[in-house]
């Protein structure tokens, strides 16, 4: 038995015969191509979910990061700012330092008070912004 792609009607002229050779060729290449964009299609949704994985923990990283220089920061300020600061958590101007003083999530109020209270020309300037985050 003849599969139906090879199967030629009898009463095709030689030019009809050429045509449904030449479509049925075109077939399978398009075929191929379906198969081919397939699985460049399931590569690419790998790639993505992979680079979403990436994402999240990079995120939950940085998250541990924060809690961490939270933690160094309520038992050392300077040393708490300073490792924010080399982990690029925070940037080393008044305003981003304040901001993050202002909010006090898991910070210790005594010790943001201590930070405020140094006497050095930086630790003033944030002590000033953070006065202006108040709404008085």
């Amino acid at each position: 038995m003849m599969d139906e792609d090879n199967q030629v009607p009898e009463d095709l002229s030689l030019d009809e015969r050429d045509e449904l050779s030449n479509i049925r060729r075109r077939k399978r290449e398009l075929l191929d191509d379906i198969e081919r964009l397939k699985f460049e299609i399931a590569e690419v949704m790998t790639e993505i979910e992979q680079l979403t994985c990436v994402g999240e923990s990079k995120t939950t990283q940085r998250n541990k990061q924060i809690a961490m220089g939270r933690k160094k920061f309520n038992m050392d300020p300077k040393k708490g700012i300073q490792f924010l600061l080399e982990n690029d958590l925070l940037q080393h101007t008044p305003e981003d330092i304040s901001q993050f003083l202002y909010k006090g999530e898991g910070l210790n109020k005594t010790v943001i008070g201590d930070y405020l209270g140094e006497r050095d020309e930086f630790n003033l300037k944030v002590l000033q912004a953070f006065v202006e985050l108040h709404e008085f």
